[in-house]
């Protein structure tokens, strides 16, 4: 019997597959746990609409992922912290305070976006990578001053 996935099952398929499972499996399992419902011409017209608005969806965060990254790199953030000899810091800098600075300059970024190997520990300059989306990343320029 042809089945549509309506969720992963470990072992057979995952959510949105079309495969062939034997009959019995079907009826007795995985149709009354709401797991699959069955490949009929109405049930996978339903499956190509769905995946087309998750096509157009994904299409949409990307060009949105690609004109924030434009503004990113626009935009230069510059925070101040207390500094002793030599520039370094009595404190850091982390990934929360860029996204609150951003978050005033009316940008929304998550924080974990933000890919800070370690927090800013020095005066002056830091490029930072922020993973807007799987294929597109900024790099923000963050200012340190001394306070």
């Amino acid at each position: 019997m042809k089945v549509i996935f309506l969720q992963d099952v470990k072992g057979k398929g995952k959510q949105g597959e079309v495969k062939e499972v034997s009959e019995g499996y079907a009826r007795n399992y995985l149709i009354p746990r709401n797991l699959v419902v069955e490949a009929n011409k109405g049930n996978l017209k339903q499956l190509e609409l769905k995946k087309k608005g998750e096509e157009k969806q994904a299409e949409k965060e990307y060009e949105e992922a690609l004109a924030l990254k434009e503004t990113l790199e626009n935009t230069e953030v510059t925070l101040l912290a207390k500094a002793g000899e030599g520039g370094r810091l009595f404190g850091s800098i982390t990934s929360k305070q860029i996204a609150e600075a951003l978050k005033k300059d009316k940008i929304k970024v998550d924080k974990r976006k933000l890919e800070l190997n370690e927090p800013i520990r020095t005066l002056g300059y830091t490029n930072v990578p922020i993973k807007l989306h799987p294929k597109v990343t900024a790099t923000l320029k963050v200012q340190v001053k001394e306070q």
